[in-house]
């Protein structure tokens, strides 16, 4: 085979790559309207034969104070945007140096596809290909349905994923009875779960949420988007 022919073929198994993960993230993102999502963590853990703790539960069944955190925390404009926050990204675009930016601009759509259809490795590709993906869900998803979503595949711990078994494992109760200072809890230990344990906070971790819980104060549960 000649050199140009082997990377003819080349070409062409990545363009047939790409198709068909396009044509996944097309026809899955209909599919999870009524089959519970997978993220991509838990399809690793279930491949090399690790645990993976996860009891789906409606938005119905999750206090109101966890969407109202991580709201106030990730992603203050999600009642707003249309899957990305442009104005958030163009500041930190602004903000960057020559040693890249110090900060993201992920919303919560965006971090949807990060778990449903990217890997969790941080590259400018991967950002790239967040954003049409977001744009695309928050197209044929209700915000509703994107918060209930995010708050059953986020990661809570090593192999803890969705916010009811986070809840049973740092707090010994149904997602349902969170309080508001265990919600902040959890929302301000998403940056890094596998570090942060909100069961037992650091003062770090305290303080975090602390200032969190005064952002909320005054805030009501529920932002119209996520009503029923």
């Amino acid at each position: 085979m000649t050199p140009a022919r082997f990377l003819r073929r080349i070409v062409q198994f990545g363009l047939g790559l790409i198709v068909l993960w396009v044509g996944a993230v097309l026809w899955l993102g209909l599919l999870y309207w009524v089959v519970p999502p997978v993220s991509t963590l838990m399809l690793g853990r279930w491949l090399t034969l690790q645990s993976v703790e996860r009891d789906y539960v409606s938005l119905d069944e999750i206090s109101p104070q966890l969407p109202l955190a991580v709201m106030t925390s990730e992603d203050s404009r999600f009642c707003e945007h249309g899957g990305v926050d442009w104005t958030a990204l163009q500041e930190v675009i602004e903000e960057a140096d020559e040693d890249g930016p110090s900060r993201g601009a992920s919303t919560i759509p965006m971090q949807v596809a990060k778990n449903l259809f990217l890997t969790q490795s941080r590259s400018y590709l991967r950002k790239g290909l967040e954003i049409p993906v977001a744009m695309y869900l928050d197209l044929i998803w209700s915000k509703r349905k994107m918060m209930e979503v995010y708050l059953n595949v986020a990661e809570w711990g090593d192999g803890v994923f969705g916010a009811e078994a986070a809840a049973r494992k740092h707090f010994r109760k149904s997602a349902k009875d969170l309080t508001r200072r265990e919600a902040a809890l959890l929302a301000r230990a998403l940056p890094n779960p596998l570090r942060r344990n909100p069961g037992r906070p650091t003062p770090r971790l305290n303080a975090l949420a602390g200032q969190l819980q005064a952002r909320m104060a005054g805030a009501a549960p529920y932002s119209e988007c996520l009503r029923p």
